[in-house]
């Protein structure tokens, strides 16, 4: 199990992507490692074949320890055999007389033994035929609630098994066959059941939700927050953005321009664009900014790298792909780390302001709000203007408050001034 996201000591073999006894290629994804926010594809570093299955899809597997043996396409089932026995002494792996390999650590628990059975091939191990097509958050979510997915049928383009196939199946299975007559009061029993209260269903936290509550629970207890609120008049901005959608271009959406405006005040303010570590405040030269997306299992926040050198379009289609791909958790670990601020933005929902919890180490989150038609003042002239309400949540230990109420100036600015955005 290879180390796929630093300091990780265990993830999920979510699947395998080369049957046994299958040839590969260097560059294949051979398997598909899941860890708490992305699933990750492991290419091969050579060719070869998979010759046998240490670990079953599904299982949860400590970093190091072996997973599969491969090889040539002559190797003996001796040959194999004895490397198997040899992990399953405790000894550290060895490479048999064609190259076969494994990973290069002691195995957390005994490997399959000699002389007795390989384990029984995964659906990626299956003829065509059998394999059954799922998306990786219903299988997943298969996984966690128990649900065997041969027995689910895909909503989905040909067939596809979709979160809501799974979701459905366990709500079938949940409804009684027989209804038994109960006292007045009493909860209802299900025939061959322990008593159920059907005024609610447990479904179980997920690797993913899990992990957004350990870290938000950190940051709010460890990360100092304090919060800027601002306005902007944005009548020019949501002008310019439908010139620039009046092209045949990429599509442009308000939070692409905010994006673009933040990394304009950062460039202008750089004391903002910071990282706090124990030791020492990082400072970057780069602007990277982390947007945050909505998926069916949680919150990720992917890193949109170099947005101060990205064009207004180059910016609209790394987000549209990190945002598509985060909805599949198809994003690799690098492109979920990193980053000195973050965007959320609630407008679409009509939510008019609200605060966010900073995403450590970066040194700062804003919370974008909808725009609103209100009453504005102008030259002791009271007129209608669409303002946009932001909220600013910022780290103390690495920025002060001065230093902050700069850069939100200079952000409001910019919103209030967009060609500058072009620039």
């Amino acid at each position: 199990m290879p180390e796929v996201a630093a300091n990780i000591t265990e993830a999920i073999l979510e699947s395998w992507n080369v049957g046994v006894n299958t040839r590969y290629a260097a560059g294949d994804p051979i398997v598909t490692v899941e860890t708490e926010k992305a699933a990750v594809d492991v290419e091969a570093e050579s060719d070869g074949v998979l010759l046998r299955l240490l670990v079953d899809a599904g299982t949860t597997v400590a970093v190091g320890t072996p997973i599969a043996v491969w090889g040539a396409p002559d190797e003996s089932a001796s040959e194999v055999d004895a490397l198997v026995a040899s992990l399953g002494t405790g000894e550290a792996p060895v490479t048999a007389s064609s190259a076969s390999a494994s990973a290069p650590a002691e195995p957390a628990e005994p490997a399959t033994p000699a002389g007795t059975a390989a384990p029984a091939p995964t659906e990626a191990a299956r003829d065509q035929s059998e394999r059954i097509f799922a998306s990786p958050l219903a299988r997943r979510l298969a996984r966690e609630l128990g649900v065997d997915l041969n027995a689910v049928v895909g909503s989905g383009p040909h067939g596809r098994i979709r979160r809501s196939d799974v979701e459905a199946a366990v709500v079938r299975s949940a409804e009684p066959e027989e209804i038994l007559p109960v006292n007045a009061g009493a909860e209802i029993q299900r025939v061959g059941t322990s008593a159920v209260d059907s005024r609610f269903v447990d479904v179980p936290n997920t690797r993913m939700r899990g992990a957004i509550a350990r870290r938000l629970t950190e940051s709010k207890q460890n990360t100092p927050h304090f919060y800027l609120r601002g306005s902007a008049r944005v009548d020019a901005l949501l002008e310019l953005r439908q010139q620039i959608n009046a092209g045949h271009g990429v599509k442009v959406s308000i939070n692409d321009l905010l994006v673009k405006a933040i990394a304009s005040a950062h460039v202008g303010i750089p004391a903002m664009n910071v990282q706090w570590n124990d030791t020492s405040i990082r400072h970057f030269s780069d602007v990277d900014i982390a947007v945050a997306v909505a998926t069916d299992g949680g919150l990720v926040t992917p890193v949109i790298r170099g947005v101060d050198s990205l064009s207004m379009s180059g910016v609209a289609t790394a987000t549209k792909d990190l945002i598509a791909r985060a909805k599949e958790r198809r994003l690799r670990q690098d492109e979920l780390e990193g980053g000195t601020i973050s965007i959320t933005n609630l407008g679409m929902y009509g939510t008019e302001e609200f605060a966010a919890i900073i995403n450590p180490p970066q040194a700062a989150i804003l919370a974008v709000g909808a725009v609103r038609q209100e009453a504005v003042v102008e030259e002791g002239a009271v007129t209608i203007a669409s303002v946009l309400r932001l909220t600013l949540a910022v780290d103390h230990r690495s920025v002060d408050g001065a230093t902050a109420a700069e850069w939100m100036k200079a952000f409001v600015d910019v919103l209030e001034h967009p060609l500058r955005i072009l620039l």
